[in-house]
């Protein structure tokens, strides 16, 4: 294997779900926030739709998207399962990370199915997740429950969805190995 390929498959087997309970104060700036979306920018696009579109929140915006995402956890959860610590921990999170993305997926329904272009969008996610991992920045995708609610809050269109959030930040916590299922489970060879 190549030097560059074992580059490669080394930050593919480093990449983790890391959670703003431990970035560390650190911002990124954003020449490396316009890296990371560049990278999503190569993803795979059948007939060149190019669907993926990002909001990056960092600064006092991110106080900003937590109160909103808290009021509308609040406003679409159902008594017997609204917890008010959970609404806080919602209100919070966005506020302890260094950046938070929101993944959103435009649709180009004379073109193409919709799932291409979930699909699409969802590589350009691996693709700034990979990006990140290479920089040491933390990352996660979230899909909270209310993000069929945030299209209003983003101002997006009506063939736009937002599919999910990208919390970002620096940790000095040291990742675990992921721990998979060997290749060979997961594979049927036809010769």
């Amino acid at each position: 294997m190549t030097s560059e390929a074992e580059v490669l498959r080394n930050i593919i087997q480093r990449r983790r779900s890391v959670m703003p309970p431990v970035y560390n104060d650190k911002k990124i700036d954003r020449t490396t926030l316009e890296v990371i979306l560049d990278s999503a920018n190569y993803a795979p696009t059948h007939k060149l739709t190019q669907p993926w579109h990002f909001i990056v929140f960092t600064g006092e915006s991110l106080k900003e998207l937590g109160r909103e995402i808290a009021r509308l956890y609040k406003l679409h959860t159902s008594p017997e399962k609204f917890s008010e610590r959970k609404m806080i921990d919602m209100e919070q999170k966005p506020a302890r990370s260094a950046a938070v993305i929101a993944i959103v997926m435009e649709s180009h329904p004379h073109l193409l199915p919709e799932w291409e272009e979930i699909a699409s969008t969802a590589t350009a996610v691996e693709n700034m997740w990979l990006m990140a991992t290479a920089l040491g920045i933390g990352s996660y995708w979230s899909t909270p429950g209310i993000i069929n609610h945030l299209q209003p809050f983003l101002s997006l269109s009506d063939n736009q969805k937002c599919i999910g959030l990208f919390y970002m930040g620096y940790t000095d916590v040291e990742l675990p190995a992921s721990k998979r299922e060997d290749i060979s489970t997961k594979v049927q060879w036809r010769e």
